[in-house]
């Protein structure tokens, strides 16, 4: 096992009367470790930066640097600062201690281990970890009880399973931090709330060790109820976006999946239902992903062909399809397969390329006499985002009309446009509803809100263009009936 590069990152505000001990309770072992211990001073108002500097020269210690924030940063904010010095150092660990030692030193050669051996992608030193007396360190009553209330809210809301979430001692994989938005999180209290969620999303390996509790003459700088609303509020925060209500972007770390909406209305289910009960046909599924679409289709009989530029996520669609095609569909040279299908679905991909209209031909062609391309796209002028504009919203989102990785916008009447420039002839239009149950999960199980789901379908259906959430148009190839010219000057009056 390579030894990592360990980097010590003091966040010190304020400190002067207890920052020279907390780096004398070091253990030596893990002085002679660290590659550098770094203190960022946060523009103290006392003389933490020069005891800082003076303590360096008094003990010769060249592995120290010191730095003094131009300006208040805060807490969250200082903690960015040392973070980016971390990941420009190339440091492979680096630990955050805090200059005024309300957590242990001493116990860093365990809290160490984990990412030394490669086992977690963080450390958190926890207070509240099973065998762990915190009120015998001295921390006070409401502020424990406090703690396991809050905790217990924020492990509910987040689906993490942490004896607490506010304890201050961190140790870091910099692989893993340099994967995170945390210059996105808040510059103040609650930043450690949030980056403890971007591990969770990303799916980063988060261990727990129990460290003593220490309480003694250092001044609390906290605003406890300002902090405990801050952290609630990013746990809810992180709930709703995980639900799709809202989108926030730091919070945007998951891989992105595509998958099947089987709830009557949506868009998959208008496909299947337009293909069901079809003699066998030959079928070109564009972004088949991991073939929700071609696993029934081809149990229904159908033929059919995937393109997906994503090969990890196209495995198991290539098992129900008859041939398959990894690359970029604006790329590709579809020529071999000309006038070869009889349908071609475009579920959710048109609003993703760079020109569409391009691709739309190029498809097109693709097409047997008489097929059939079935186009699903967003609606744009969506009650909702009409609302939105008003209001001076066009916030994007994780998913939706709204979808981040969307390139173009389509009302009905540019949805239509498309297809004519693509020789195409719309000869039907299906509305779906705005998906509430993949809002809320349990909308089919609940009376009301499955009386609200189909509300919104039957609007959809009534006034497309208004409450429409996504458009399945279905636009045939236009065949060219045209007469042979005549010659020009067959037409003329003789000369002589």
């Amino acid at each position: 096992m390579s030894r990592k590069r360990i980097g010590i990152f003091v966040i010190a505000y304020n400190a002067v009367s207890h920052l020279a001990r907390t780096l004398e309770r070091i253990p030596p072992e893990v002085m002679e470790k660290a590659e550098e211990i770094f203190v960022f001073d946060d523009c103290s108002s006392d003389n933490t930066y020069y005891a800082a500097l003076g303590y360096k020269q008094q003990k010769g210690l060249h592995k120290l640097a010191v730095y003094r924030n131009e300006k208040n940063l805060r807490y969250g904010g200082n903690q960015k600062r040392g973070y980016e010095y971390a990941l420009e150092r190339g440091f492979d660990i680096v630990v955050m201690l805090h200059g005024d030692g309300q957590y242990a030193p001493e116990v860093l050669p365990q809290l160490l281990e984990p990412l030394e051996r490669g086992e977690a992608d963080m450390v958190f030193g926890s207070r509240m970890a099973p065998g762990c007396d915190p009120r015998a360190g001295g921390m006070p009553l409401y502020k424990y009880f406090g703690n396991r209330i809050l905790t217990f809210f924020e492990n509910r809301l987040t689906g993490l399973r942490l004896s607490e979430f506010h304890s201050g001692y961190r140790l870091y994989s910099c692989a893993a931090l340099a994967q995170l938005p945390f210059r996105l999180n808040s510059d103040e209290w609650h930043f450690d709330s949030e980056i403890l969620i971007q591990f969770h999303e990303k799916g980063l390996r988060i261990a727990e060790r129990p460290i003593p509790t220490y309480y003694g003459d250092e001044i609390c700088r906290v605003n406890g109820l300002l902090y405990a609303w801050n952290c609630l509020k990013e746990a809810l925060k992180y709930r709703l976006h995980k639900r799709g209500w809202i989108y926030v972007r730091k919070y945007d770390l998951a891989p992105r999946a595509y998958a099947f909406k089987p709830e009557p209305h949506s868009s998959h289910q208008v496909i299947l239902g337009l293909l069901r009960g079809q003699p066998p046909l030959a079928v070109l599924d564009v972004g088949a992903a991991s073939g929700y679409l071609a696993q029934p289709l081809a149990e229904q009989g159908h033929q059919v062909v995937g393109i997906e530029n994503d090969a990890a996520a196209a495995v198991e669609a290539r098992r129900h399809c008859r041939e398959f095609i990894v690359g970029d569909l604006e790329q590709l040279d579809l020529a071999p397969y000309a006038g070869r299908f009889d349908r071609i679905l475009l579920a959710d991909v048109i609003e993703h390329l760079r020109d569409p209209d391009a691709a739309l031909r190029k498809l097109a062609d693709c097409l047997r006499p008489g097929g059939q391309v079935i186009l699903c796209v967003p609606n744009v002028a969506n009650i909702v985002m009409r609302l939105w504009l008003l209001t001076g919203r066009f916030t994007y989102q994780k998913r939706g009309i709204l979808d981040r990785t969307h390139l173009r916008f389509f009302t009905l009447a540019s949805a239509r446009e498309l297809a004519r420039e693509a020789g195409l002839r719309v000869a039907e239009v299906h509305a779906t509803p705005v998906p509430l149950p993949q809002i809320v999960p349990s909308t089919m199980q609940h009376w009301p809100l499955r009386q609200l789901y189909h509300l919104l379908a039957w609007l959809a259906r009534t006034w497309k263009t208004m409450f429409a959430y996504q458009f399945v148009l279905v636009a045939e190839k236009v065949a060219y009936r045209g007469v042979p010219a005549r010659r020009e000057e067959a037409a003329l009056p003789s000369s002589r």
